[in-house]
Parts: structure tokens; sequence; C-alpha cells
């Protein structure tokens, strides 16, 4: 049977109808012991079908007894926090709006349950699937009214601050709570960063928390997505589809949405890239204002991504691409590379450090002046004029202490990164010292008193990374500065002295090379936000490379292909000392879509 157009044999019925007294009426009835209609009430507003006129008019009479709605109604503040107010019609949001200005001006004890609930929607609406008789519960990825949602919460987290100005300090404790779980889906992760990162905004001092707590969060995704299995899971979908990315003529061609070719195989790299290309959509946001440099808003911004970086960066082993964001906020001005390369430095020629933190520190550094392109050429002079005088001095000291010298990384760990980097840094830069002027970059080369370094008593050619040896033995032969050759055959003789694992365990020792740990600036992996740092970065030249070599040691390298030549090299097992384990607008429409420096600002962070 239908009637106008309505078939009431299949369509439930429209609800119309409020039952029950007013708010101030059931108020009263409860005072005086009935709560009949108070139970009604609390069912009635947790109705998921709930129309648009009840809650506005249940809204308004809440508004008119707000001094009733003490703790011991806190149930039933609870349920009406829990209406649907998000993405629902202009008037309501409206009225939830003055309704949440009354509760926290009236009844501050209902704060954090206000400021709980808006950041409840910092990520998309929950669906349930079923898949294969298991419930599966993750947020909805398809919802084009996202943006306006989004707007809708920091709306009304901006009134409440007006209301209460010490809203910031009760923020954090439920920003950390509410942080997706790590294997959630990719844009669950990033609509909750760039809302966390939005709130910094109008919020400024709780960034560098903020920072923080994506920072540890991109952490741990990075350190479990390992350099070796983010390779071999593309290797693996090239070797299935090798056909993919060749012919893209059935493919959506919109930028709204990233390419197949785009994509990162391995799990927890997709999330990673999605969300390390909103956290430097958002830095080149803040430190460029309608397309100019902004000094102070960089300024502060660097400030506060060095303390997260010395709090979490630092520490921490085998991370390979989180730290990137200091090396693309550096690029843009040489005065923050030349700050961040001082504030290396301090760490590393500190007594007072760890000396896990300085060896971790000489790492940084040498990285960074190797593979940084906006590192100019006086620069990675200044540093090595710092690091050889340092080292120069530490053999001094190590010559006039009337001790047996030995090569013990215990002791001298410091001082074997520091060499170490010295040697990299050489590797990757010596062309760029010489090119301008032969015949004074080979006098600046002599000055340095490599010799002097590989001869002394320490012994840094026995310690540091083999490639990392081979490479700079060739390149100081090639210009006549050093011959490190007999000291290399003559090490090659011995073996390392036993040194105790960094990785614990019941007293295991091993004959590991101590400095076989990763660079901080290898090769980065991910693809989108690897568009930003592709520019900037200094890839090893590998045909140049070989030259320097002898001609079966240059055969052997171009034989096993590799894209850097201290690849096959970085395993990062046991007996290692080198960094220990520490125990926007536009960009939630089009996620993706990031642009170097030198494109258009299409999806940028906006503000």
């Amino acid at each position: 049977m239908e009637v106008e157009g309505r078939d009431f044999l299949n369509t439930p019925p429209m609800k119309t109808v409020r039952f029950g007294g007013s708010v101030a009426e059931t108020m009263e009835k409860l005072r005086k012991g009935d709560n009949s209609d108070y139970e009604l009430l609390k069912h009635q507003l947790a109705d998921p079908d709930i129309k648009d006129a009840h809650i506005i008019n249940w809204l308004q009479e809440f508004r008119g007894c707000m001094t009733q709605l003490t703790k011991d109604h806190e149930q039933l503040i609870y349920t009406v926090l829990r209406l649907p107010w998000v993405g629902r019609s202009p008037d309501v949001v409206d009225e939830f709006m003055a309704f949440l200005s009354n509760l926290v001006s009236a009844q501050t004890v209902y704060l954090y349950a206000c400021l709980k609930m808006v950041v409840s929607h910092f990520t998309p609406q929950r669906v349930n699937i079923c898949e294969g008789g298991v419930d599966i519960s993750d947020s909805e990825d398809e919802d084009d009214n996202l943006p306006r949602n989004f707007d809708q919460c920091h709306q009304a987290l901006q009134l409440i601050i007006r209301y209460v100005p010490s809203t910031s300090r009760f923020l954090m404790p439920i920003l950390h709570d509410g942080f997706p779980f790590i294997q959630k889906s990719s844009r669950t992760l990033e609509c909750y960063v760039h809302n966390l990162l939005r709130l910094t905004v109008y919020i400024p001092s709780i960034r560098r928390d903020v920072l923080e707590l994506i920072i540890g969060r991109l952490l741990k995704l990075d350190v479990s997505a390992s350099r070796t299995d983010i390779e071999e899971a593309e290797d693996d979908v090239a070797q299935k589809h090798p056909e993919e990315g060749l012919f893209d003529m059935d493919e959506d061609m919109s930028t709204d949405q990233p390419t197949r070719a785009n994509v990162m195989a391995h799990p927890e790299a997709e999330r990673l890239d999605t969300l390390m290309a909103v956290l430097m959509a958002y830095i080149r946001d803040v430190c460029c204002v309608d397309g100019s440099f902004h000094a102070e808003r960089t300024k502060e911004l660097y400030k506060d991504l060095l303390s997260v970086f010395d709090k979490l960066i630092l520490p921490t082993h085998a991370s390979c691409h989180v730290q990137y964001t200091l090396f693309y906020l550096c690029s843009f001005k040489l005065a923050l590379a030349e700050t961040f390369l001082d504030h290396l430095w301090k760490i590393l020629q500190n007594p007072s450090q760890p000396a896990i933190l300085r060896q971790a520190a000489a790492g940084f550094l040498g990285s960074f002046l190797a593979r940084a392109k906006f590192v100019p050429v006086f620069t990675v002079r200044a540093c090595l004029d710092l690091l050889l005088t340092w080292i120069h001095r530490y053999t001094d000291s190590q010559d006039n202490s009337c001790k047996q010298v030995c090569c013990d990384i215990s002791l001298h760990g410091p001082f074997y990164a520091a060499c170490q980097a010295v040697f990299y840094v050489l590797i990757f830069r010596h062309r760029a010292i010489l090119e301008a002027n032969m015949k004074k970059g080979l006098e600046y080369l002599q000055s340095l008193n490599l010799e002097r370094v590989v001869m002394c008593q320490l012994n840094p050619l026995k310690v540091c990374l083999l490639s990392v040896t081979n490479m700079f033995a060739a390149v100081t032969r090639k210009y006549q500065v050093v011959f490190c050759y007999t000291i290399i055959e003559k090490n090659n003789r011995q073996v390392l002295p036993v040194v105790r694992s960094s990785a614990g365990g019941d007293g295991v020792t091993t004959n590991t090379n101590p400095l076989d740990s990763f660079f901080p600036f290898d090769p980065y992996l991910l693809k989108r936000s690897g568009q930003l740092i592709e520019p900037l970065y200094q890839v090893w030249d590998e045909l140049a490379g070989t030259d320097l070599l002898p001609a079966k040691v240059a055969q052997q390298v171009l034989k096993e292909d590799e894209d850097d030549f201290l690849s096959g090299e970085m395993s990062h097992g046991e007996g290692m000392l080198g960094m220990t384990p520490s125990s926007y607008g536009s960009n939630i429409c089009c996620p993706s879509s990031v642009d170097s420096p030198s494109m258009a600002h299409h999806g940028a962070f906006k503000f």
C-alpha cells in the first residue's frame, strides 16, 4: 500500500513526535524524585535518527537551565555531547556552538569532555565492514564533506578557547590519547595529523608538544619499515607487475588521488609517506607566506623542530626518513643549515654529552654535509676545518697522555665517528672543493694534514666502515693527498678488537665493525614526499666513483648495480656501536599532491 509515493510496508515511520516535557520540567520532576522523563530524555537524545528540529529545540532548552547541569548530570551531558552535530544543517551547528559556549562558561567541569568530543571528530566517521564474517571497524575514507566538518571542529575549539583561555593546558593529553593506532588507514592518520598541525596555527603555545607527538609516532612507523624491507617490497611489486607505470590509459588521471606508481608497496612505508607529505607541506606553508620566505616564523619553527630532534630523532636508531623534516626545513635558508651544523658540532665536541649521542651527531654532521646540495663549498670547508682541528687536538692529547694508545671504540667512539664523517664528506664533496681552482683546492686538502690522521696510533682506517675507507683511499690516492693502502692492507691482516654488543643480551661479544651504522641521510625511499627532497639531494655518482677505484674493484661495484656505494654494507645487526634504540585545506581533499619547491603550491598545507 502506498500513499503519496510512500511505501508503508517497507519504510519505518518518520519520527516527528517528541515525548516528555521540556528540559526544565524534566529537571524539576527529577529533583522531586521522578526520573521517568529524565530517562526518556536521554533515550531520545541518543536516537541515531534524531531530527534537526529536535536537536535545535533541545539545545535551546538546555541553554535555558545551564546552571542546573552540575556534575550530578554528567551522563545526560555526555549524551548531549554525542549528538551528531558535525556536518548537520547550519542551524544545528550554530545552536550546538552556542550550547558549548554556555556549557564551558557555566560548568567548567565539562571542559575536558567538550574537548575530547571535538577531538574525536578529527578523523573520518567510523564505519563497520563485515568481511568473511569478521567485523572490521575503521574510518570512512570517501567523504567529500571532510573539509567542512573539520572547519566546524576548529571553530568549536576556538570558541571554547575564547571562553576558557587556559584550554591549551588540558588539550595535549586528549590529543595524545586520541591519536589513531599506527596500523589504521593512511587516510585516518593523515586527517588526524593534519588537524593537529592546524591546531598549532591558533594555539601556538602547544606547537612543540604537537610536533613531538607527531614525530614520535612517525618514528615508530619509520623504524618498523626498514630500508631493506621497503626495497624488497618495491622489488616484489616490480617483478609481479613489470608493465605498470608504462601505460596508464585506463587510470583516472585526476591529481586528487595518488597514481599507482606513487603508492608504496610496504604498508608502513605508505602510511609514513602520507604523513611525511603532510608534515613537509606544513613546514613549507609556515616558512613561506604568499610565496615569500618569512624569517621570523621559520626561526620559531626551527627552534621547535630542533628541540624534538634532540629529544627523539637523535637518540633513535635506524630511522630512515623522519630526520628529513629538518633537512627540508634547512633548505629554505643557508643560515638555518649552518645553525643546524653548528648545533651538531657542539654536541660532538662536548665531553659532557653521552658518547653515543656524540657519535650520532657526527653521523648527522657528515651525512648532512655530504648530501645537502644547498650547502655551499665554503660551508663544507669551514666544517672540515673544525672537524680536523678537533681530531688533531684529540690525537695530540692521546700522544701526550703518557699512556699506551690503542684502537678502543669504547674509549674513543666520538673520535672515530668524527674521522668517518670527514672521510665521508671528502668522498662526496672533493670534486666541488677542487673544481673551482684545482691548485688552491689541492693546497686546501694538503693543509688538512690527513696523513697524520690516518697514520696516528688510534688507526681510524681500521675502525671506519670498509666502503668509506676504500673510497676515501681512492680519492686521496688519485690526488696524491695521502696514501692509505699500506695501512689498509696491514689492518686487513688483523681483526678488530672484541667489543660488547650494543644490542644487549647475556654478555654476547662480536667482532663486527663498531661504526657499521646507518648514515642518517642515506637515499630517501618514500615516493610522494620524496618529490620535495629529490631536488635538494646529492646522489652518489656511481660511474665517477668507480673511476677512482682499481679496475678489479670497479668492475665488481658495477656488477652489483647498487644505487649507493654504501648499499649492502649498512647492516643493522648486533654488535654495532652506532645510534642505539630509544626505549592542508586542499591537502585533505587531495592528500597526495606534494610538489617540489620549484613547482606550484598545489596541495599545500593551507591555514
